[in-house]
């Protein structure tokens, strides 16, 4: 009541206050809808950092508990599921379909962009470029439904592919899986592409570890020169090699970047031999404010441009020549990809896209 008694001695009666009021529903709206995009961001990201070690610790300590019977009901299904994310894994499309995606979505924001058709008759594998600190845009564009990729290429079931480590994680591997999201191993990539049918797509961030110590905002720089596995898959099945970049995907996070021959760099490289990722130091906005250090990812524009296929001949033996040859193509490709988008999404004519 007093809140409507101070909007019509202010504003008056009749127009002037409905005005105010949808101003203010506006307002309100707006608000909300922020800190559900900050809430599904911190989601995913301590998913990222904590979620497989902190599922392990819980069904620990509830083995010595009086509910023990229920990890142990899990454990013996562990065991018994425990190939399942080679052999395609369990998607589900309800969690693809999940809203907060889409709040996830607008907070950067992430867009996907289309260039050519994909047939259903063929297999693929997409080579995404950068892979910045989390991979945030290949997440999100492929695992889940939020920027529309079941609609932008119809019939094609894309599976986004991880460290194998993470799904000997408990409760971690099944959420990861109900995404689409499968081990980057052959055993998984052989099940996919040679016993699933056609119209797969297998999403490899090619540059992994290595890649993601040296990105940096400001930086366009892949690492790809002796990245050849992927091309050989392709070969040995068939599978046209489609290159796609991501605008702004080393823009969200600001990293302390180690020199070669220094101490960091060289902890950093010891684990990602020994155990197959890269620890590395770096931060983001904090939860409250934007002007404070924290988890949470900068808002900066990603936008994930998906070019064109490089259609692969099936070799079941691919020479060194023939994966020289289709690797060199696919560099070119991702560099006239590059190229010819750079200036739509922000960045100088000038800029050229470093390959090491």
């Amino acid at each position: 009541m007093n809140v409507i008694c101070i909007l019509v001695s202010y504003y008056g009666t009749g127009s002037n206050i409905l005005s105010a009021l949808q101003d203010l529903f506006w307002l309100l709206k707006s608000k909300v809808e922020k800190q559900l995009q900050i809430i599904s961001v911190l989601q995913w990201v301590l998913t990222f950092l904590i979620m497989g070690i902190a599922c392990t610790l819980i069904l620990m300590y509830i083995l010595c508990t009086d509910c023990w019977a229920i990890a142990a009901l899990y454990l013996a299904w562990l065991v018994f599921d425990w190939n399942t994310p080679k052999k395609g894994g369990r998607r589900s499309q309800w969690v693809r379909n999940w809203t907060i995606w889409r709040y996830f979505r607008d907070y950067f924001p992430i867009r996907l962009v289309k260039t050519h058709n994909l047939l259903t008759t063929r297999n693929y594998i997409f080579g995404y470029h950068p892979h910045g600190i989390m991979g945030l845009g290949a997440f999100c564009n492929f695992s889940t439904e939020a920027t529309g990729v079941s609609q932008k290429f119809p019939g094609i079931r894309p599976y986004l592919a991880t460290l194998a480590g993470n799904f000997r994680m408990p409760i971690l591997r099944d959420y990861l899986m109900s995404g689409g999201i499968c081990p980057v191993n052959r055993d998984s990539i052989d099940y996919i592409l040679s016993k699933n049918g056609s119209g797969n797509a297998i999403i490899i961030v090619v540059g992994g570890a290595a890649e993601s110590l040296n990105c940096t905002p400001g930086k366009n720089s892949v690492t790809l020169k002796n990245r050849k596995g992927f091309v050989k898959l392709a070969l040995r099945h068939g599978a046209d090699l489609v290159p796609v970049y991501s605008f702004g995907e080393n823009e969200v996070y600001k990293q302390v970047i180690f020199e070669e021959g220094s101490w960091g760099r060289w902890v950093q490289k010891k684990f990602q031999k020994h155990i197959g990722f890269a620890p590395c130091i770096f931060h983001g906005r904090g939860l409250f404010s934007s002007n404070t250090w924290g988890l949470l990812p900068y808002s900066k524009p990603i936008t994930t441009v998906v070019g064109e296929p490089i259609t692969i001949p099936k070799t079941d033996n691919p020479s060194q020549e023939e994966v020289d040859f289709y690797h060199s193509l696919y560099v070119d490709s991702l560099i006239k990809l590059f190229d010819k988008y750079k200036s739509k999404f922000g960045l100088p004519e000038t800029e050229v896209l470093e390959v090491n």
